[in-house]
This record gives structure tokens, C-alpha cells and sequence, in this order.
């Protein structure tokens, strides 16, 4: 009996650390309030095609395939440290002032990625922007290197979001 027990041990401790072997999927989202109407917010930030024109990050942003504000389009960015990203548009909803893409390549610490961006009505004429998204690390590994963890791939997340949430409320008016 107590083999038997001791083989079960054995099976189930070695079940569990398989189970957190693979990379957990990690969520941030921020948001930041901005003073201007919701119409106004979403103008400036529901073109698939124009993150350069309130992330501080980004240099340019073009559509490589398919068509801008499309699902399945397919956008470049180019950052002003030279690197690059490339998103796809997973879903487009213009009456919830909403959207969503994935990341297919780039130079950030992510993958399997998906984020969301929506824009609400607040008090006051006011508008609250979300930017959230889950992913994993890019290195999936049992031992990531520093720079490829789980805190460098959330840190680094929470700080993109925060960049462009930030500028987006001094572009419109206050965030």
C-alpha cells in the first residue's frame, strides 16, 4: 500500500510541475480619463491605421494588408527607436467605440497577444479610455532570462498602454 502511495505521490508532484511549466497568460489594463466627449476620444484613436498620431512611441503606422478599420487588416508600426510591430485588427465595433488585435511579430517582450482599446462616456462630458490585454512572455520556457520574465513582459506592457493612454489625454484636453 504504501508503494502504491508513494507512486501516486510521485505521478501527481510530477503532473504539477508540468501544469507550471507553461508561461501563465498575464492580463494589464489601464485607463485614463479624458476631458473631451466620447465622439471627440474616439475620433482621435478608432483608426486602425493612426497610433502614430497619439502614441509617443510610434513613428509611423501603415496598413500592409487589407483595408484600414477592417477585420483581418494588418498594420506596420514602426517605432521611433527604429524597431517594429506588426498587429492584425480581430474586431472593429465603431457603435461600442471599441477594438481589438493581436500582436503577429515585433520587438515587444509578448507573445500570444491580444488587447482591446474602448473609449466610454463619463461624467461631465468626460470619456474614460481602456487599453487592456492579455498575453504570455515571449520566452515561454521553464527559465526565461531576465529580460524575457513575466514582469518584464508586464511592466513593459503596463508602460506602453500608460504612454499612450497619457499623451492621448494631452492631445485632447487633459487626462
Amino acid at each position: 500500500m504504501l508503494k502504491m502511495q508513494t507512486i501516486a505521490g510521485a505521478i501527481l508532484a510530477a503532473g504539477a510541475s508540468f501544469a507550471f511549466a507553461a508561461a501563465p497568460v498575464l492580463k494589464v489594463t489601464k485607463t485614463t480619463t479624458v476631458n473631451a466627449p466620447v465622439a471627440k476620444v474616439w475620433d482621435a484613436v478608432k483608426n486602425f491605421d493612426g497610433l502614430n498620431t497619439w502614441h509617443p512611441a510610434v513613428a509611423s503606422d501603415q496598413i500592409v494588408e487589407g483595408s484600414n478599420n477592417k477585420v483581418g487588416a494588418v498594420r506596420l508600426l514602426t517605432l521611433k527607436d527604429g524597431g517594429t510591430i506588426k498587429e492584425k485588427l480581430l474586431g472593429y465595433d465603431p457603435a461600442h467605440h471599441s477594438f481589438k488585435y493581436a500582436i503577429l511579430e515585433g520587438v515587444l517582450p509578448v507573445s500570444d497577444y491580444t488587447s482591446t482599446v474602448s473609449v466610454k462616456a463619463a461624467a461631465d462630458g468626460k470619456s474614460v479610455v481602456t487599453w487592456s490585454g492579455q498575453f504570455k512572455r515571449k520566452d515561454v520556457g521553464d527559465h526565461p532570462a531576465a529580460n524575457a520574465d513575466d514582469k518584464t513582459a508586464t511592466d513593459t506592457m503596463g508602460a506602453v498602454y500608460q504612454a499612450g493612454l497619457d499623451n492621448l489625454g494631452k492631445v485632447l484636453g487633459g487626462g
